[in-house]
């Protein structure tokens, strides 16, 4: 049988304030229930509200004293990931954490955001690096720890420089695994930015392994009208607690990474051989997530097409090296 229980003990979050993006479903919604469960307060930020508030009733079933705070965004939208910004910052309340959960996967055609950039890499990259951004001073004044959930696609992904949006031709995996490098990347750079800068921030990456959310689910609105195949697979392995984690427990790397101690650059994820399921641990990244010079290059490039600038720090703003390897 799959586990059920929790793994990651979290300390008492009373007056602590978290921000969990794909928090109105799958391992977002038990990401946030875990972070109520234990006193925070949760800022939840939707694309559909009627999915939202039907996320926010499932978490007050099981704790009636939560404190949820519902918000409506569209990672694929700069403009709206800057409005949900400007209405936080105006409320000038700390951020103490932020897990930047949301994502979308494997389109069968290549689609665009509203900005015109490949649907993947402007929703599960560019949304949550403008994001961060546009809230940094809130993250600052809470000393927050920022959690950036890749994938285990990224483990032999590749940034495509010449080809960022993925345009010729398009492939939808190794759009996502590429989508999912870079946030990846940016996460540990953002931890040594944050270190050369004083920002006060602390910053760890994780992935949940392989679970059956409805990211390979039928999506209509990714143009998927059915399962793949690949998901009921999964389904069928995660309930018999084979090989792969359940919903449940593929948050636990992700609620290790925003609340452990001493994981500042850190990289979490399921513990079984292969990390497709299991208990959350600490792991040694992947090779791809260990390039700092593409981080550094990436990071430029993302304020520029973000058009999101962070602080300068001494040493991190000037001209990246070329990318060296694959």
């Amino acid at each position: 049988m799959p586990r059920t229980h929790d793994d990651v003990t979290i300390p008492d979050l009373t007056g602590r304030r978290a921000l969990v993006t794909g928090a109105s479903d799958g391992i977002g919604l038990g990401i946030a229930t875990r972070l109520a469960a234990a006193g925070a307060e949760v800022v939840m930020p939707v694309r559909n509200r009627r999915k939202g508030e039907a996320a926010a009733d499932r978490i007050r079933q099981q704790y009636p004293d939560a404190i949820l705070r519902l918000e409506e965004m569209d990672l694929s939208s700069l403009r709206s990931v800057a409005s949900l910004a400007d209405r936080l910052r105006s409320q000038g309340d700390p951020l103490h954490l932020l897990i930047g959960n949301a994502g979308v996967m494997t389109p069968p055609e290549r689609q665009e955001t509203e900005d015109g950039f490949e649907l993947q890499f402007g929703t599960n990259h560019l949304g949550h690096f403008a994001l961060v951004g546009q809230l940094l001073p809130l993250l600052r004044a809470g000393s927050a720890r920022v959690v950036m959930q890749t994938s285990i696609a990224a483990r032999r992904a590749r940034i495509d420089w010449e080809d960022l949006q993925s345009e010729r031709p398009y492939d939808g995996n190794r759009a996502y695994a590429a989508s999912k490098l870079a946030g990846a990347l940016v996460g540990f750079e953002l931890s040594r930015r944050s270190r050369a800068g004083g920002w006060g921030i602390t910053s760890a990456v994780s992935h949940p392994g392989v679970a059956p959310t409805s990211l390979l689910a039928a999506r209509p609105e990714v143009g998927r009208a059915q399962d793949t195949t690949a998901v009921r697979v999964i389904r069928w392995l995660s309930a018999r607690g084979l090989v792969v984690g359940t919903v449940d427990s593929a948050g636990e790397p992700a609620l290790l990474a925003a609340t452990g101690s001493d994981l500042d650059g850190a990289f979490t994820g399921p513990g079984w051989p292969g990390g497709l399921g299991g208990p959350a641990a600490r792991h040694e990244s992947w090779k791809p997530m260990r390039d700092e010079a593409a981080a550094a290059r990436l990071w430029t490039v993302s304020e520029e097409l973000s058009g999101v600038r962070f602080p300068e720090t001494t040493g991190r703003d000037q001209e990246p090296r070329p990318m060296m390897g694959g």
